[in-house]
C-alpha cells in the first residue's frame, strides 16, 4: 500500500517536509514545503532550477520537479515537526539522466532483471573539530594511536550518543561508535540493507551529523583529509548480491567463503578502479588521502594499489567474511548515491565477462608493495588523472550514460582548474628564488 505523506504528517505531528535530492557534488539541496501542501508536492514534485546546483544545465532550462519516494520519509528525531524525504528529480516528464539517485535507481532495476538485489552497508568517518575547522574540538585527544581511545570517545559522548540513539529511534540498528585512527575521527556503524536504502541513510547520516555538531558547538566534516599528518576519513562499503533470502556471493567450499559470481565481481572492480576513481575519491583533497605518506599513527590506512586479499586491510579490497567483500577505497566525500552505482556497474560488467581478480595478495602491502606482481595496477595520483581516465571509460558511458558522464566530468574539470589557478603558500616557498 502506497504511503500516504499528508496521512503520515497528520499522525506523526510533521509540520514541514524537507524534499531533497543530491546534486553531481554530492550535496544535499532542498525545498521546505509545509505538510498542508506535501500531497500536492507528491504528485507534481517541488521546482528547482538545475542550474543553481551541481548540475549541468543553463539558465534557460526548464524547472526541474524533485518528486519526493514516500518509501525514504525520515523524522529528524532531533526537530520531529520535520520529515524528511529523498526526492527523484525530473524535467519534461522523464527522469533527469544525470541526476545520481536516478543512475542507482537504473542500475539496480538492471541488476533486479538479472537475478541480482544488491546489499550494502557503509562505514562513513568524520571528524569532530572547532567551529571554524581549523582545529580539533577535543585539545586533550593527542594520542600517538588514537584509536579506540575510551577517555577521548567518552569526552565526545554527548554527541556521539546524540547521532546514535537518533539511528535507534529511526529503527537503522546502530551497533557500535569507536574513536578512529586519527586524533578527533569517529566513526558509526549500522546495519546494511538495500543498496537504495542504505544511501538515503548516508545521505541522511551526513546531514545529521553535521546538524548535531553544530547543536554543541563544533563542526562535523567528512572531508577525505583535513590535516596532513592525521589519517584521512575513509568511507568503506561492505557490499553483497543476493537473490531472495540467498546471498549468491557465499561459498562455505572456497577459502575465503566466496561464490564464482563474487570473484567476478571483484574482477570487474580491479578492472575499472582507475575508472572510477574520480567518483569514489572526487575532490582535490582526496588524493592527499589516498596517495599519503606513513601518517602520525603509522599507517594511511588509505589503498594506493588496485589489490584484493582476505582479511588484510592494506589492500583496496578486503574479505573479512564468507558471502561479502569490503570496497575500502572510497573516501568521505564520495556521492552516496554515485558510489554504489559504479560499483554495481563496474561488478555486474565483471560478471558479465567472467573477470578474473587473480589470486589474493595476502602481503602487507605498505610495507611489502615492492612484493607485489610487476601488473598490479597503481591508482591516480590526482583528481586530473583521475577525470581523464573517467572520460575515457566505455563502461561507465554504457552504464551510467553519455549525459553524466560528460556532465561530471565537465563540471569537476572546472573544479580542478579553480583548484589550478590557486597559488599556494608552498609554493612561494619552493619558487620565489628560483
Amino acid at each position: 500500500m502506497a504511503i500516504d505523506l499528508a496521512k503520515e504528517a497528520q499522525d506523526r505531528g510533521i509540520k514541514y517536509f524537507l524534499i531533497s535530492f543530491v546534486d553531481l557534488f554530492g550535496t544535499l539541496r532542498a525545498k521546505l514545503a509545509p505538510a498542508s501542501a506535501i500531497s500536492d508536492m507528491a504528485q507534481e514534485g517541488a521546482g528547482f532550477a538545475g542550474f543553481a546546483s551541481w548540475l549541468d544545465m543553463t539558465p534557460a532550462h526548464p524547472d526541474m520537479l524533485a518528486i519526493p519516494d514516500p518509501e525514504s520519509l525520515i523524522q529528524l528525531p532531533w526537530k520531529p515537526e520535520v520529515g524528511w524525504l529523498a526526492a527523484d528529480p525530473y524535467m519534461d516528464g522523464k527522469p533527469v539522466e544525470q541526476a545520481p539517485r536516478n543512475i542507482l535507481k537504473r542500475l539496480l532495476k538492471k541488476a533486479e532483471d538479472a537475478g541480482y538485489t544488491m546489499k550494502s552497508g557503509v562505514e562513513p568517518e568524520y571528524f569532530l573539530v572547532s567551529a571554524d575547522g581549523e582545529a580539533l574540538s577535543d585539545a586533550g585527544d593527542t594520542q600517538a594511536k588514537p584509536c579506540y581511545d575510551q577517555s577521548a570517545l567518552m569526552r565526545r559522548f554527548d554527541v556521539v550518543r546524540e547521532i546514535c540513539d537518533c539511528m535507534l529511534e529511526l529503527g537503522w540498528g546502530p551497533y557500535q561508535n569507536d574513536h578512529e585512527d586519527a586524533n578527533g575521527q569517529f566513526e558509526m556503524n549500522w546495519d546494511f540493507a538495500d543498496a537504495l536504502t542504505t544511501a538515503d541513510r548516508m545521505v541522511f547520516f551526513k546531514y545529521m551529523v553535521k546538524a548535531i555538531a553544530e547543536k554543541h558547538g563544533i563542526r562535523a566534516t567528512f572531508m577525505p583529509k583535513p590535516f596532513a599528518h592525521l589519517t584521512g576519513n575513509g568511507c568503506h562499503m561492505h557490499l553483497s548480491m543476493w537473490k531472495g533470502d540467498t546471498n549468491l556471493f557465499k561459498d562455505s567450499d572456497d577459502a575465503l567463503g566466496l561464490s564464482k559470481d563474487a570473484y567476478n565481481f571483484i574482477g570487474g572492480l580491479i578492472d575499472h578502479a582507475d575508472e572510477i576513481c574520480s567518483i569514489t575519491n572526487p575532490t582535490v583533497n582526496s588524493y592527499k588521502r589516498i596517495n599519503a605518506p606513513v601518517t602520525s599513527s603509522g599507517a594511511t590506512w588509505a589503498p594506493n594499489t588496485v589489490t584484493f586479499a582476505g582479511n588484510n586491510r592494506t589492500h583496496m579490497i578486503r574479505v573479512p567474511g564468507g558471502g561479502r567483500f569490503e570496497f575500502r577505497l572510497a573516501d568521505g566525500a564520495t556521492n552516496a548515491y554515485l558510489f554504489p552505482a559504479v560499483l554495481l556497474a563496474s561488478g555486474l560488467d565483471g560478471i558479465a565477462n567472467k573477470s578474473d581478480p587473480g589470486k589474493p595478495l595476502d602481503i602487507d602491502m605498505y610495507a611489502e608493495g615492492y612484493k607485489a606482481p610487476a601488473n598490479v595496477k597503481k591508482l591516480p595520483l590526482n583528481l586530473l588523472d583521475a577525470l581523464r581516465l573517467t572520460d575515457c571509460s566505455a563502461m561507465l558511458r554504457r552504464e551510467l550514460g553519455d549525459e553524466f558522464v560528460d556532465a561530471y566530468v565537465k563540471l569537476k574539470m572546472k573544479n580542478w582548474n579553480e583548484f589550478s589557478r590557486e597559488l599556494t603558500s608552498w609554493e612561494r616557498a619552493d619558487s620565489l628564488d628560483c
